[in-house]
């Protein structure tokens, strides 16, 4: 990817956070994504290469402008989308929790729909580069994920790959998804799954107000949002059972604190 223009210039306050970047406001009508120094630049360029090749399949989702380097820390200019994540609509509006499980179980149906762009990673060979390279997974552990996913079907569907509704922003021109670096072309079950454990198994972070009534809006959201999809796309049990321990392994190598809980529910799944 080539060097991107340089800037040396004073931000305002950052508007989101995420695992891998800081997002602030940039130009009029953009947002800049800067990513940590430890983010690989290969990543980086993937994103923007998966994000341009989103936008030209004609998804609601924010296009992608040049990259840019800010006081030596690399970004991505985005367009800017004014809306609130979903999330905040749960937490501030619980009793719309049903309605906005179906409408995101509907939103996923719709993409899944889509033939993935050619241009996307595979599916399978992402899930299986993460798996091998999760630490926390011992030599012998790792076979059988890897195992299990060679078994599983491939698929050239459109996959968002870290589909929850914190990356669902809900804007005046409609529903508009973020964050696409994990995009690719695959099986729409996989993809399900992966968000199947966003959903239900991602940790709160220490001191969160209200834990214990985000948690309950979560376990029914969970719950709407699975039979909703399922009413309208009925799966395999085994199948998507396989997914999930595909998954929770593959995501061991993200750094997330609910790993503990990730392997364990790997080795429960495969010890059954």
């Amino acid at each position: 990817m080539a060097t991107g223009s340089k800037h040396s210039r004073q931000l305002g306050p950052p508007i989101a956070y995420g695992r891998t970047a800081v997002v602030y406001d940039w130009q009029p009508g953009q947002v800049v994504k800067l990513f940590y120094d430890w983010f690989p630049q290969e990543a980086i360029a993937s994103e923007a290469r998966i994000a341009a090749a989103v936008q030209r399949a004609g998804v609601a989702a924010p296009a992608v402008g040049p990259r840019v380097e800010v006081d030596g820390r690399t970004g991505l200019v985005y367009e800017k989308v004014r809306g609130e994540p979903m999330t905040t609509a749960l937490t501030s509006r619980p009793w719309r929790t049903d309605r906005l499980a179906r409408q995101l179980a509907d939103l996923q149906a719709a993409l899944h729909a889509r033939v993935g762009p050619e241009t996307l990673p595979a599916q399978h060979a992402r899930l299986q580069a993460k798996i091998e390279a999760a630490e926390p997974l011992s030599a012998e552990l790792r076979q059988a994920p890897l195992r299990l996913l060679a078994g599983l079907p491939q698929g050239d569907r459109l996959c968002h790959g870290d589909f929850h509704p914190g990356n669902v922003l809900m804007a005046e021109q409609g529903l508009v998804f973020i964050d696409w670096m994990d995009a690719s072309r695959g099986h729409p079950l996989a993809d399900l799954a992966r968000s199947s454990l966003l959903i239900s198994r991602g940790q709160l972070p220490d001191g969160t107000p209200l834990r214990w009534l985000i948690e309950r809006i979560r376990s029914r959201f969970h719950r709407v949002y699975l039979d909703h999809y399922r009413r309208e796309q009925p799966w395999d049990e085994a199948q998507f059972s396989a997914w999930l321990v595909v998954n929770a392994a593959a995501r061991l190598t993200e750094g997330v604190p609910e790993a503990p809980a990730l392997l364990a529910f790997v080795q429960q799944k495969l010890a059954g």
